[in-house]
Parts: structure tokens; C-alpha cells; sequence
């Protein structure tokens, strides 16, 4: 759409950018005239802009339904996208297990989220990692090479320097990386055994991972092993220790899912919040790999926090294998 007689406000750079529209215009709607006049923007961000008030028409705040017409004088103050703003430091909680000059590894609290993303732009672990060692502003994602999921608690590895990264993740890429975890699941679980079944996007939920109807899946492995069947009440419920050989999305709910003993608390995945399990039953206990500049083999272990042990105590236990939670 062509606009002509545009004026700009630049001497200060507080002040907002100014278009007058000629004489000719044709009314219309704001969130419309505006997408014409500011083509860089994604529509959903003028209209974010519009809502918030940031955007004014002949000095009165408008709504994207606003008319438009000829010679009109629009004011818009830009806003940063909260993605934009996503990288800063913030004195976020977790516990710092062990730092060298070339990794840190962080047992992550259940319900911090790892990286920034849609709906969660600040108080990540990302946030806190670069509040506490600001260095990590120079590397790649503040020098995460894995996530957690939100609820799922334990350990993970970061890198220091982006050629501590590199070589990280080239130990995940040939799964040499050590990963094990301890889940609670419904059922009776007996014996041990692999999942070996590629995972994707659910193609029809998309919050979910599938291993049934999945979109571009990917190689993924995990191995299993049960340690003991109990009962809280009538819930039947198994501990299980796993080990992941890849590292997908959501790998260890899609696995367990997949066998009929979902986890207990995951109720996207078909898990029961009951036993006093308000969140998924998942926590990293135990990880390792090669430290990545003198190739020393580094290993670390987590213990599950208050939450997970609650549920643990509150579980009548038929039957015990080894006590590797």
C-alpha cells in the first residue's frame, strides 16, 4: 500500500515514529494502515503493540478497529519483543554441584524452566546462569548443551567456553554422555528392557512428543530397568530407573507411555496425579561424561528432592530391587 508525506520523529530516541498520511487515503482499519506503514513487523507484534497502548491516532490511543482516515497523524512508540529482552541476568535459585574452567554442572529444582522460550521469557535457568557467571554471555545459549523439562528436577551439564560446548555436544551426538534417571510410573513394572522407538511432534497435539504418529521423528533409545513394585492406597506403582542412549524431547514420558506405565503426575502423557505427586515423577540423578578439554571422566550424582522423596515414603514397597533413588 503506498503512503506518502511520511514524517518521522528522530532527534530524540525516546520519541515515537510519526507517519501523516496523505490526503488520498482510503479509511480503513488501524491494525491494517499500520501493517502498510511499518511492512518490518510481524502483524501479531503491531497488534501487541496497539492493545498495549503504544500506538495513538491524532493524539488519542487507538484499537485496531480504529478508522483511519485521510491526514491522520499516527503515533507509534516500537516495544521490544519479549524475546529480545530474554537474555539478561537474573538471580534465579538452583544448586550449583560442581564448576571448572570449562563446564559447570547444576542440579535444576522441578519447575524452572532451562531455556528461554514462548511464555517463559525470564526466570530461566538460562537467566540465573548468566547472573551468576556472566562469562557465559559469550557462549551459544549461555552454554546449555541440554535441557531438562520444566518438572523434571536433576542434573545437567554446561559449557564455559564455546569450545567446551562443541566438544560436549559431540559426546551427546555419540551418546557417551552418561544420563540416568529415576522415575515413579503406574503399573507394576517388572524386569528390564529397551524402548527403542523414534520420536516426534505429536501430528495431532502439539504441546506432545509421539512415538506412535509422530511428525519428522528422530532415533530415540532408552533402556529401563524396574527396582521395585508399591502401592500407596490402591494406585499400583513401580520405581524405575532409566538410561538414556539419545536425548529427545520429553524421550523418558513418551517411553514410559508407550509401555502402559505412564509417570506418575504426567498427566499429558496419561499419568494420575495422585500419591501426592502434584508434577511428573522424573529426576536426573546421575550424570557423566569426559571432561571436555583433559578428557578425565567426570561423574556426578543428585539426590531427588523433598517433593519426589515425600511421594517415595508415602509408597507401601511389595517388592525392593537396589535403592538407586
Amino acid at each position: 500500500m503506498p503512503y506518502t508525506d511520511i514524517a518521522t520523529e528522530d532527534a530524540d530516541p525516546d520519541a515515537p515514529e510519526a507517519f501523516r498520511l496523505p490526503l488520498d487515503h482510503l479509511p480503513d482499519r488501524l491494525d491494517k494502515v499500520l501493517a502498510g506503514l511499518m511492512p518490518q513487523h510481524s502483524r501479531s507484534r503491531l497488534q501487541t503493540w496497539i492493545e498495549g497502548g503504544h500506538v495513538e491516532v491524532d493524539g488519542v490511543v487507538g484499537k485496531a478497529r480504529t478508522r483511519v482516515g485521510p491526514g491522520a497523524l499516527i503515533r507509534v512508540w516500537p516495544q521490544q519483543a519479549p524475546e529480545d529482552l530474554a537474555f539478561v541476568p537474573e538471580d534465579v535459585a538452583f544448586r550449583v554441584v560442581a564448576d571448572a574452567p570449562d563446564w559447570i554442572v547444576v542440579d535444576k529444582p522441578a519447575g524452572l524452566v532451562t531455556h528461554p522460550g514462548a511464555g517463559n521469557w525470564h526466570g530461566t535457568l538460562l537467566n540465573g546462569l548468566l547472573y551468576r557467571y556472566p562469562e557465559l554471555a559469550r557462549v551459544a545459549r549461555a552454554g546449555i548443551v541440554h535441557r531438562l523439562d520444566k518438572d523434571t528436577s536433576g542434573l545437567l551439564v554446561v559449557a564455559r567456553t564455546e569450545t567446551a560446548q562443541t566438544q560436549l555436544v559431540r559426546q551427546l551426538q555419540a551418546r557417551t554422555v552418561k544420563r540416568e534417571y529415576c522415575a515413579l510410573v503406574h503399573g507394576a513394572l517388572s524386569g528390564k528392557g529397551t524402548v527403542d522407538a523414534p520420536i516426534g511432534r505429536d501430528s495431532r497435539v502439539p504441546v506432545r512428543m509421539s512415538s506412535d504418529r509422530p511428525v519428522a521423528p528422530k532415533p530415540a533409545i532408552t533402556h529401563y530397568e524396574s527396582l521395585g513394585v508399591g502401592r500407596c492406597g490402591d494406585v499400583l506403582l513401580s520405581r524405575v530407573l532409566c538410561r538414556l542412549e539419545t536425548g529427545r524431547t520429553h524421550q523418558i514420558r513418551v517411553h514410559m507411555a508407550r509401555l502402559r506405565h505412564p509417570l506418575l503426575g504426567d498427566t499429558l502423557y496419561g499419568g494420575r496425579q495422585q500419591a501426592g505427586a502434584a508434577r511428573q515423577m522424573l529426576h536426573a540423578r546421575a550424570l557423566g561424561f569426559d571432561d571436555p578439554v583433559s578428557g578425565r571422566p567426570c561423574a556426578f550424582t543428585a539426590e531427588p528432592p523433598d517433593d519426589f522423596r515425600r511421594v517415595l515414603d508415602g509408597i507401601l514397597w511389595e517388592s525392593h530391587g537396589d535403592d538407586r533413588t
